[in-house]
């Protein structure tokens, strides 16, 4: 019988510099370099800082995935790497460094979807996917409910966000807050200690009239502004402002709309599995509210531990095993960083 594939997996679509090694479903090792600190300051990811640290970052990090998983580059049976969407800089690191290893080595290049990579990588924590689940994918970049049949074969858009993504509104919200970047793991702790319903924020696209022409979509940018607005208020009167209290109830506000949008989307679609992935994934209050909701209706939730939430490595060497697995064929060495690759496209 023959072993399953060994694939190394790279991934620099956004700050995270990540190495994965995947053997078949089996994770043997998941490296990653961070960035984060050097954009905190700025508040936010700055494209050509987070390209330099990938530069520096790449080299390092894979000798680190290839000395925890015991293994030698020239083991592996094929190479992928995150060639879209994200920043461009960032991609197109990754894809020279995957391009460069695949050649060196004589091994099948992967340029797999980063959004794609976010769902394969549950198999790395509770095997194979279903046959028909709806992934919601929320992250810095991304509020996005996807239909899966097969994910080597492509996924179908069902709703995505208008204007700000949920863990792009949780770092402008915790900025308001005085909170540090990225917002999303400072919120999610204040709140453990707040009143969710000490103030009532808007639910965006949440309306009869909303849902007649985005009952799939998301929009958190009134909400944003409804929290800084309220923050500004209660210091201008001179009040002080109960933070614990406010990301409490800006937390609730968007679990809220995230989880019933995916609950109808898998009702919509008769799947009785609900994947969720991206970084606010790791949120403890969308997860239980996911739980409990899916729960009444008789949905199961599937969500990986939170390091494989937030992009990694492992997420791209586990979608490539897939394809491999598949016996999807490899991509051209000359593959492109595609910046706004459409989520349709599984591999490039």
């Amino acid at each position: 019988m023959k072993s399953e594939p060994l694939i190394l997996g790279i991934e620099t679509s956004c700050d995270e510099t990540g190495v994965g090694i995947v053997r078949g479903q089996t994770l043997l090792a998941d490296a990653i370099a961070s960035s984060v600190e050097e954009h905190a300051r700025f508040g936010g990811v700055v494209p050509e800082v987070a390209s330099r640290a990938h530069l520096e970052a790449m080299v390092p990090t894979i000798r680190r995935a290839c000395e925890t998983a015991g293994i030698k580059p020239s083991d592996v049976d094929a190479v992928a790497v995150t060639s879209g969407p994200g920043l461009a800089g960032a991609l197109l690191v990754g894809v020279a460094a995957a391009k460069g290893l695949a050649l060196s080595l004589d091994k099948p290049i992967y340029g797999v979807n980063h959004l794609a990579a976010h769902v394969a990588v549950d198999t790395l924590e509770h095997g194979q996917l279903p046959k028909g689940c709806v992934a919601m994918l929320v992250s810095g970049g991304h509020s996005s409910l996807l239909a899966v049949e097969d994910i080597t074969e492509g996924v179908v858009p069902m709703g995505n966000t208008i204007d700000d993504a949920a863990g792009e509104a949780f770092d402008k919200v915790a900025r308001v807050l005085g909170l540090p970047f990225p917002g999303g793991p400072w919120i999610d702790k204040a709140a453990r200690d707040g009143d969710s319903q000490y103030v009532t924020f808007p639910r965006g696209l949440t309306s009869q009239r909303d849902l007649e022409r985005h009952r799939f979509d998301f929009s958190f940018s009134g909400l944003k502004t409804a929290v800084a607005r309220w923050v500004e208020a209660r210091r201008r009167d001179g009040e002080d402002v109960p933070v614990n209290h406010v990301a409490a109830a800006f937390q609730e506000a968007v679990c809220d709309v995230l989880t019933r949008k995916a609950i109808d989307a898998c009702k919509d679609r008769g799947f009785e599995h609900l994947l969720i992935g991206g970084g606010v994934a790791a949120n403890s209050r969308l997860r239980a509210m996911a739980e409990e909701r899916a729960a009444a209706a008789g949905i199961a939730v599937r969500v990986p531990r939170p390091a494989l939430c937030t992009d990694n490595g492992a997420m791209v060497a586990a979608l490539g095993s897939e394809l491999v697995r598949a016996g999807k064929s490899p991509s051209p060495l000359d593959l492109p960083a595609d910046s706004s690759m459409p989520i349709t496209e599984v591999l490039n």
